[in-house]
């Protein structure tokens, strides 16, 4: 056998350590690998009794008729970077209820006390998407200022116009908030894993949205280009809506995109479409 020098000596030492390595690392390797690079969770963020659903179909559909809808928002992980879709009913309704025309809306808790179950603070959200200007969806959003607004640029002509939109968009209206137009489909983190879909109709820039989780598969969140299933299957177009011929092409749309890549369709409002996902505080994905 060859005797060995000190640099021999040192250089079999260094060797025995790198082979050592990657045993030491695969604790955290593993811990990583565990931990879905894409998380979705369904908030409550209201219910909204509709008293005459006849509103919701311009060719007298649902004469006399009544549902009860849910107001669902939804938080996406992205890694480190979190986007809130939709923010639900003002929370001033919180624990309380409050009659509109015919309709009844009333909100449990608040988004900001949702996401302290979750230990998520207001400052972490990184974006704030919303699918329309309606009061409805965009309740809550000045409780996280600090995120930046993804909102369709022929949706905010409008909201520069509205003066009751000022307490829940009014840091962005100002011109304080980070606020960034969209004119395209808009990939929201630069990975293709969620996409802000233009859908147009129920107002000039309504927007859905696409999230590609691994293990649940991809998600069609649907916004209000339909409001619950019967909607959906006799393709009813709600008489407030700003466009019929974009509402009813952008609901053919969303049915091609879901059958093109096996999207499953959660309608917002539709309680029975919710319930496909997991539970708060339980994570989709």
């Amino acid at each position: 056998m060859a005797k060995r020098n000190g640099k021999g000596l040192i250089a079999s030492a260094l060797i025995a350590l790198a082979a050592l390595l990657p045993g030491l690392l695969v604790p955290d390797r593993a811990e990583a690998a565990d931990r879905p690079a894409l998380e979705m969770w369904r908030m409550d963020c209201g219910t909204i009794e509709i008293g005459n659903l006849d509103d919701y179909s311009d060719t007298f559909a649902y004469p006399g008729r009544s549902m009860t809808f849910t107001d669902s928002c939804y938080l996406v992980r992205n890694g480190d970077r979190y986007l809130l879709w939709d923010t639900g009913l003002p929370k001033t309704l919180e624990g309380k209820e409050e009659e509109s025309g015919t309709d009844r809306m009333s909100l449990k808790a608040s988004i900001v006390r949702q996401l302290a179950q979750l230990g998520i603070e207001p400052d972490q959200v990184t974006f704030i998407g919303i699918s329309h200007y309606h009061y409805d969806h965009t309740g809550q959003a000045a409780d996280f200022s600090g995120a930046t607004l993804l909102v369709d640029r022929a949706d905010w002509d409008v909201i520069n116009k509205r003066e009751d939109l000022s307490a829940s968009l009014g840091p962005w209206i100002g011109g304080n908030g980070t606020l960034k137009t969209l004119t395209y489909d808009h990939d929201v983190f630069g990975d293709g894993s969620v996409i802000m879909l233009k859908a147009p109709g129920h107002t000039p820039g309504h927007r859905s949205l696409l999230v590609r989780l691994k293990g649940r598969g991809p998600i069609l969140l649907s916004g209000d280009a339909v409001h619950f299933r019967e909607n959906w299957s006799r393709k009813g177009v709600p008489s407030f809506n700003t466009s019929r011929a974009e509402t009813l092409a952008s609901m053919d749309r969303l049915r091609e995109i879901a059958a093109q890549i096996g999207a499953t369709l959660v309608i917002q409002h539709e309680p029975a479409d919710i319930a496909k996902l997991a539970p708060f505080p339980e994570p989709s994905h």
